[in-house]
């Protein structure tokens, strides 16, 4: 009788099931769903954008620029003075030379505003300028 006892045991470990490489797999395809995941970036602020007929969609804009009615400038989610939109532009171009800048101007906005922001990216370096308005 001990011996079948025995034997029985060794048949119940030889039954388990090893979950270790499945985990491997499961946490490598984690790894790759999180890096080429892409994130939605936003402005920071909610504007109210002008109709426009013949608006298209710019897939790979990368840099962001959002101004408020109250004439506030936004980069990233914070308020930035017009003088250091084109430093931060330039850095933001330097990380992503292909990306390109989209301004989300409010209908309420200044045209001196805008027409700042937009002097500053060519200064950047950026020719590449488009601005964002809603489909009627």
């Amino acid at each position: 009788m001990r011996r079948s006892f025995s034997n029985i045991h060794n048949a119940a470990e030889e039954g388990e099931i090893d979950i270790t490489p499945m985990l491997d797999v499961v946490f490598i395809m984690l790894i790759f769903f999180i890096v080429t995941a892409s994130f939605v970036k936003e402005s920071g602020i909610e504007v109210n954008r002008p109709d426009a007929n013949t608006s298209m969609a710019k897939p790979k804009a990368n840099i962001l620029i959002g101004i408020n009615a109250n004439n506030e400038i936004w980069i990233n989610k914070r308020q930035v003075e017009e003088s250091q939109v084109r430093a931060n532009i330039e850095r933001m171009h330097a990380e992503n030379p292909q990306g390109t800048v989209v301004i989300q101007a409010d209908e309420e906005a200044k045209t001196r505003k805008l027409v700042a922001v937009m002097d500053a990216a060519r200064a950047a370096g950026v020719y590449d300028i488009s601005l964002a308005t809603e489909a009627p």
